[in-house]
């Protein structure tokens, strides 16, 4: 219910008589708005006609004693007032360095300024942001560094998160503004005041959380979309508050650590709460045109769970989700278990639509009799799956989210390795022949699938490393692997005369190049790819780095150990070398029925 909805302008929302303070509970999300945004504001204010219109906020009275403070909970519309505050606070800070240079009017404006963004009488910032990210903490370091009477804690790195470089970025935009009217910077920084508070916000107040977050969904149609996990979220706190089964913090908290397990990508949050549907099915309320939970309905699936049994349904989701991190590898453990590092192969194998299906089998591990080693064999079972499926198409993408759901239903009373063998018998019945995997694997492995090809290449060479020879294959820097596939027959333009050579005459190596340079046996790995290219045959064997340490293909890589003694590469080299590969490939990644 909304108890009242008016416009304001800005100096009364934040006047300099009132006790009034805005406040961002805890599970908004942090600061998020960047320099378009900043940007944005900024002209509309100075080129406005009139009164800009700033939007609308949502507030909750959540005063409890009104002769100390009126608090307001603001349950949408942080990033408008916070951003607002900065551009104020640059504002003061521009008025103050050039206080000597201003008028007794001036000066009185820079004062009330300071009290309509920190209250006179206890020194409280006005707008008082969530402490996620540090945002609150970086909030006060702003104002203060802006010559506000409020000390904050300055935390590592503060200069280069978002609520500094806001705050920069405006105080920046008034000298802009000074020198592009050829203005003072005071005069610059008052008519920058002056057009930030007559501009206006529509101040909506409701009676309660529910309606707040229900109103508050309605409205979402401007500045950082929500995501179907966002919105799930204000709807579990909304019921929360009006089923009274739990408080807001409660739930909140309970939903917090739902993200903790999950990690902070929002990709694996949403996939999450997919598979937790898909996989659970059996269990939950009967939901018409549901079968199976996609992007478009997950949230009318979770508004019904939720409006069914809220407590339940976040208890478990609280217990899936742990379980759902651990397949995920969101947490490193000092000392994995095996069956940890298979789930980290299982992800580098794009093995996370069968997410779905390890859930519910580690949630079931004790009443189906499955051992972990039951489960590193359904793990390695899957990566056979994915890689031959990611190579050659079958089955269909759309297709997984019920291969896994279909696993399940069969499982229905199996124990032991007889759940082994039901999910073999299934992956197998729809996977591709071995025939057209071996075809996939002798043709152009790297243009059909970059991925798999790589996956594939690490793993070979990962299988015949020893204890002192391992090397971390999969190790990025700046969210690059290190260790890339390099393509022994150079794959681009202008390939060197010493590559027309060997081959037999620039003709035969076009033809050549152009049928070989793609298939498995012409691929490699090395860390040092940008210093090969497109170097010969002999340079990309020998090359060493500046201290001599091989970076070529005697670098010490089980897989280069048949290119180190070589001394010519032909295209019948690369013909055999595809097929030792692929033999091995086909060896290593079954997917043959149990009996």
């Amino acid at each position: 219910m909304i108890k009242s909805a008016n416009q304001y302008p800005v100096h009364t929302l934040l006047s300099h008589e009132s006790n009034v303070m805005y406040s961002v509970p805890p599970y908004q999300r942090e600061y998020s708005w960047y320099k378009p945004q900043w940007e944005a504001l900024f002209e509309d204010l100075i080129e406005a006609d009139g009164p800009h219109f700033l939007g609308t906020i949502i507030t909750l009275d959540q005063t409890t004693d009104p002769l100390d403070s009126n608090i307001l909970q603001v349950i949408d519309g942080q990033q408008r007032l916070t951003t607002l505050a900065l551009l104020l606070a640059a504002v003061h800070s521009a008025l103050k360095e050039n206080f000597d240079q201003i008028d007794d009017d001036t000066r009185l404006d820079m004062t009330n300024l300071s009290r309509q963004l920190v209250r006179k009488t206890d020194k409280k910032p006005r707008v008082t942001p969530q402490r996620q990210g540090h945002n609150f903490d970086d909030y006060g370091c702003a104002l203060e560094e802006a010559g506000l009477p409020v000390q904050g804690e300055k935390k590592p790195y503060y200069p280069i998160r978002r609520i500094a470089k806001c705050y920069h970025h405006f105080r920046s935009a008034i000298a802009k503004l000074s020198r592009t009217e050829q203005i003072t910077e005071a005069e610059a920084a008052q008519r920058v005041r002056d057009a930030a508070l007559r501009a206006v916000i529509v101040k909506i107040e409701v009676a309660n959380h529910a309606d707040a977050f229900k109103l508050f969904e309605s409205l979402n149609n401007r500045g950082m979309p929500l995501s179907p996990v966002d919105l799930i979220k204000n709807h579990l706190l909304a019921e929360s508050d009006k089923k009274q089964v739990m408080s807001v913090d409660e739930a909140f908290n309970n939903w917090n650590t739902i993200l903790t397990s999950l990690g902070d990508n929002y990709a694996v949050q949403e996939r999450f709460l997919r598979h937790y549907y898909n996989a659970f099915k059996a269990e939950l309320p009967t939901l018409t045109d549901a079968s199976v939970a996609k992007k478009s309905n997950l949230i009318r699936i979770y508004e019904t769970l939720l409006g069914h049994d809220l407590q339940g349904v976040v208890g478990q989701l609280v217990e899936a989700s742990r379980i759902y991190g651990r397949i995920n590898c969101v947490v490193e453990f000092d000392q994995p278990a095996s069956l940890d590092h298979a789930f980290q192969r299982l992800m580098r194998a794009q093995g996370a639509p069968s997410h779905a299906l390890m859930m519910w089998l580690m949630s079931k591990q004790r009443e189906l009799e499955l051992t972990d080693a039951h489960m590193k064999q359904v793990v390695d079972r899957l990566i056979s799956f994915f890689v031959r499926r990611n190579l050659t198409g079958m089955p269909q993408t759309y297709e997984l989210d019920k291969l896994f759901m279909k696993t399940i239903e069969g499982i229905d009373g199996a124990k032991g390795d007889a759940v082994l063998r039901v999910i073999t018998k299934r992956l197998t019945e729809v996977s591709a022949p071995d025939e057209e995997f071996q075809k996939r694997l002798l043709g152009p492995i790297y243009e059909e699938n970059t991925d798999v090809a790589r996956y594939i290449l690490t793993t070979l060479t990962e299988d015949a490393m020893t204890k002192e020879t391992t090397v971390d294959l999969w190790r990025q820097e700046s969210n690059h692997y290190v260790w890339t596939i390099e393509h022994i027959l150079p794959q681009g333009d202008n390939l060197p005369s010493a590559w027309h050579e060997m081959l037999g005459g620039e003709e035969i190596a076009y033809k050549a190049q152009k049928e070989q340079r793609h298939r498995l046996g012409n691929l490699t790995i090395t860390a040092y790819n940008s210093n090969l290219g497109n170097k010969s045959f002999l340079e990309k064997r020998d090359r060493q780095d500046s201290q001599g340490r091989p970076i070529g293909y005697r670098n010490g890589l089980p897989l280069n150990a048949d290119l180190a003694e070589r001394e010519t590469w032909m295209a019948d080299d690369i013909e055999e070398r595809t097929k030792t590969l692929a033999a091995k490939v086909m060896e290593r990644f079954p997917l043959a029925s149990i009996e």
